[in-house]
């Protein structure tokens, strides 16, 4: 069996992942996946590379199906309320068509 879902996208700085973790969690999604992330955008350049001195600042990319876009439009309002002023971030929402193998989520 098949199911929809939304499927929200956080990019963020590595340092808030434990509090963005926590945002989703306290939202009522039932899981995530975090995974190190790079790139360019209005805020320079990040590197995702080897860990150094400088880890702290490197970015974290959330991935989190949600049962329907309320629950992923919560989560993306208050991350973004919370820390887009004073860290680098993006969220988006992504529909999805079928969630194949999933128990729940």
């Amino acid at each position: 069996m098949t199911q929809k879902a939304s499927k929200l996208v956080i990019v963020t700085e590595k340092v808030l992942l434990k509090k963005v973790a926590k945002i989703i969690d306290e939202a009522g999604a039932t899981g995530y996946t975090v995974v190190a992330a790079g790139g360019k955008g209005s805020r320079g350049v990040r590197s995702s590379g080897q860990p150094s001195v400088g880890d702290t600042f490197s970015n974290v990319k959330f991935e989190v199906l949600t049962p329907n876009r309320d629950m992923a439009v919560k989560i993306s309002d208050r991350v973004a309320a919370e820390f887009f002023d004073d860290y680098s971030g993006i969220a988006y929402i992504c529909d999805v068509m079928e969630v194949l193998h999933a128990h729940t989520f």
